[in-house]
């Protein structure tokens, strides 16, 4: 009768599974681990060369011919590494080091009163069409809890090679934002050429407070690339096309006017003698 290799991983009181040695007559091998428990299963880091591979082996190194040996112990091996029984320590440190810097950060913030500035750019055109103008707003709030001192606004996004000024400037600058205001300031530019077009963002700089030599540097949102189209593809899609429903009225005359001058011509021809002879008729 052939030999099936069994092994026991042992990590608390084994007497059961001692019982249940005894009772098997073709036990090969018999391995008891210190600490080996459902974790390391769960994280199966080193279920492997514990447990399965010994599964499919027979440690006696023959054909199964021979006494098995009835108790076959070996020490666990040293880990090399302390994945499984360090991971969740560390972690809970990195956590609670986490909560240290932000908790210190809002602290320090909390202690002075700064200006704090949030700028969008937005292009308000649904069709950016070449020639045509585009409206671009900035708007800057002041979420901070005090006053935003020599704010400037500078946007070098449209350059004059691609770009004509129609309206409004591309450098503003606002004396003083009070806390939980906002202003707002609008361009107009017009597209020399069409094809894509790269909308960067708009640098913002400002003192956050009154006492604040510090310059603080910031930028608006950016609306990203869009397409500018052709003034002539835009003409033809959505101009109402007058000059060209003139000249089709035109041409459409003669073919209408021909038909109505022959019809006229026949009908006026025919119309009396039939008047003629209900005449005769009723005399």
């Amino acid at each position: 009768m052939a030999r099936t290799p069994l092994t026991h991983l042992i990590s608390g009181p084994h007497t059961d599974v001692e019982l249940t040695e005894r009772e098997l007559p073709n036990v090969v091998q018999s391995t008891m681990l210190s600490s080996f428990s459902h974790m390391d299963f769960t994280w199966a880091v080193h279920a492997y060369d514990y447990v399965y591979k010994h599964c499919g082996s027979d440690p006696t190194g023959g054909s199964g011919v021979g006494p098995p040996p009835r108790s076959f112990h070996t020490p666990r091996p040293h880990r090399k590494d302390s994945r499984i029984s360090l991971s969740l320590p560390k972690m809970l440190r990195y956590c609670l080091l986490a909560l240290a810097l932000v908790g210190c950060v809002f602290s320090e913030g909390e202690g002075e009163e700064r200006a704090r500035l949030l700028a969008a750019k937005r292009v308000h055109n649904l069709y950016l069409v070449e020639g045509r103008d585009i409206v671009v707003q900035y708007s800057v709030h002041n979420v901070g809890q005090a006053a935003a001192i020599n704010v400037q606004l500078t946007d070098a996004g449209f350059s004059s090679e691609d770009f004509d000024i129609a309206g409004g400037q591309l450098q503003v600058k606002f004396d003083r934002i009070a806390p939980n205001a906002n202003v707002s300031h609008t361009v107009v530019v017009q597209p020399k050429k069409y094809g894509y077009f790269n909308f960067t963002a708009a640098e913002i700089s400002y003192q956050p407070s009154e006492d604040s030599a510090e310059i603080q540097i910031g930028y608006t949102s950016e609306p990203g690339e869009g397409g500018i189209i052709a003034f002539r593809d835009y003409d033809r899609k959505f101009s109402p096309h007058v000059f060209d429903w003139f000249i089709f009225a035109l041409l459409m005359i003669p073919a209408l006017l021909v038909p109505f001058v022959m019809w006229y011509n026949i009908n006026s021809k025919y119309t009396p003698v039939t008047r003629a002879k209900k005449g005769k008729k009723s005399d």
